[in-house]
């Protein structure tokens, strides 16, 4: 992508911004993020739209390479855009300094790798790796010590709070990690993978401990996951495709986190008119390279391009094609 594309992007981006998103705690308004190797582009983001309201829990889905992780990077402040416009809880991440970046890194997001020595400093013990981030943001030895106690408390491991992480449980390390990111009372908890080494039992605690903190504490949870016992938990699933936000699957008539609930998929069309169509479904239909529109009274009919008219009905047979 060339320069004058690169501005032409920022450019749009900025006037067609406008109130989009407005009143949502994290939007990503055609976001792009394009890394350069030894003279080689690979576009990560390739105009990302997201919104993501304050209390949510969600989850984030998508294949290795789809941008997910780049996505979260940037949300967590540790990359930036290439161009487009990114904003968690009214931070323009897009424009920040790097004394900005720390300063969000430290008060407004909370980040949990996949990979739990990531996440303790191995000679602190779980309390004193939940009390460091409070020692940072100055805070007194009374408050740092009642909300290190709160914390360990709420996630189910104050019988931690002596212990180094080689004296924990890979869970244990997990649920001490979740409260060092709760530390400072963020905005938002971003956690890429948290159960990608737990088993299956032990993943389902951790999850739980998230679902706490988002129900207890309010915080709003964006939480990458492969793990679809964990999807299915969320009403919430954002699926990433080629850069882009591809589909969204929300699951009605279950707020409580139960797994209950009817779960309907939706295709997302972006702020540009772009739709990603699932691949199960092109695939079934022999879709490819192109396809035929048919607008409809209420809806857009979508076929497979066969050479012939579309059919001046809407059967609504697989076999057939569908409606969008």
């Amino acid at each position: 992508m060339t320069a004058s594309e690169l501005d032409a992007l920022r450019q749009d981006a900025t006037r067609a911004h406008g109130d989009y998103g407005a009143g949502a705690l994290i939007v990503c308004d055609r976001l792009v993020r394009i890394y350069a190797a030894e003279g080689i582009e690979v576009q990560a983001l390739q105009g990302l739209d997201l919104l993501i309201e304050s209390g949510e829990l969600t989850a984030l889905v998508g294949a290795s390479g789809s941008g997910k992780s780049t996505l979260m990077n940037i949300l967590a402040g540790l990359d930036t855009p290439t161009a487009g416009a990114v904003r968690v809880a009214g931070h323009d991440l897009a424009t920040m300094t790097a004394r900005q970046r720390l300063a969000y890194r430290r008060s407004v997001v909370g980040f949990i790798w996949q990979q739990t020595a990531r996440n303790l400093l191995p000679y602190l013990t779980a309390y004193q790796n939940v009390d460091l981030p409070l020692r940072f943001a100055g805070a007194r030895r009374a408050v740092r010590r009642q909300r290190a106690g709160q914390l360990l408390e709420l996630l189910g491991v104050p019988d931690c709070a002596g212990r180094r992480p080689d004296q924990m449980s890979g869970g244990e390390q997990q649920r001490v990690s979740i409260a060092v990111a709760l530390a400072n009372s963020p905005a938002v908890l971003l956690a890429d993978e948290p159960t990608g080494e737990l088993d299956s039992v032990t993943a389902a605690s951790v999850f739980g401990a998230l679902q706490t903190a988002n129900s207890e504490l309010g915080v709003t949870v964006l939480v990458v996951t492969h793990d679809p016992a964990v999807s299915s938990m969320v009403r919430r699933v954002i699926a990433i495709r080629d850069g882009r936000t591809s589909t969204e699957t929300l699951r009605h008539g279950a707020g409580d986190g139960s797994g209950d609930g009817h779960a309907v998929e939706y295709a997302v069309l972006d702020r540009a008119g772009r739709l990603q169509l699932p691949l199960d479904m092109t695939e079934a239909l022999g879709m490819r390279d192109r396809v035929r529109l048919e607008p409809r009274q209420d809806h857009i009919g979508v076929w497979p391009d066969r050479g012939a008219t579309a059919p001046s009905s809407d059967p609504g047979s697989p076999a057939e094609g569908g409606g969008a």
